[in-house]
């Protein structure tokens, strides 16, 4: 089996991107839905991000997303304290997860694989990127975020150039049906790697 990333930067359309591999019957582990998931249940990461974040960081029993957001975003020591709190546990649970999978290859789905070094452990990886202004105006419009905080999350993240030499596979997701073209396309050329 193969484990294939599919990153790109905030508003870029990960999630879309990776909704047509699930269509093809692509296995599909969203690393954020998952992290929350963990974070939510797992009482060593809730312990953990407690005693990094305060108590603030839950309210009801529930992951306080608000607060964590303005602490860690504003702040990179303390967003790459709580990663490598995260991450870890992530990294496993997608392993689990993988191994119960029936298909050539897996997609795990995670916005900063190359921030955080885990682009190594991949055998593919692909890229998904769009112009700027297309992604605020994604990010906007589905998210009650401040432009101030988008700019902050954007700023957190490697740049498209950067990752683009790192890349097996470059989406460029602007108009949907293009891009959805070039999934098929991706799906086709992994398939010949596997067979």
């Amino acid at each position: 089996m193969i484990y294939v990333g599919l990153t790109g930067g905030i508003g870029s359309g990960k999630t879309t991107v990776a909704g047509y591999f699930k269509e093809l019957g692509v296995p599909i582990y969203n690393s954020d839905e998952r992290a929350k998931t963990l974070m939510n249940s797992s009482k060593d990461l809730k312990e953990a991000i407690i005693n990094l974040l305060g108590t603030n960081a839950y309210q009801d029993e529930k992951l306080n997303k608000t607060y964590i957001a303005k602490r860690v975003f504003s702040n990179k020591d303390l967003l790459q304290k709580l990663n490598d709190i995260v991450h870890p546990a992530v990294r496993n649970d997608f392993h689990d997860w993988a191994l119960k999978q029936n298909s050539p290859y897996v997609i795990q789905e995670a916005a900063i694989l190359f921030e955080n070094g885990s682009y190594v452990n991949y055998d593919k990886l692909i890229l998904v990127k769009a112009p700027k202004p297309i992604r605020l105006q994604r990010i906007v419009a589905r998210d009650s975020s401040s432009l101030n905080q988008i700019t902050e999350r954007m700023d957190a993240q490697w740049d498209d150039e950067r990752k683009i030499p790192l890349s097996d596979f470059i989406i460029e997701n602007i108009n949907l049906d293009q891009t959805k073209n070039q999934v098929f396309k991706i799906h086709k050329d992994l398939l010949k790697l596997i067979s």
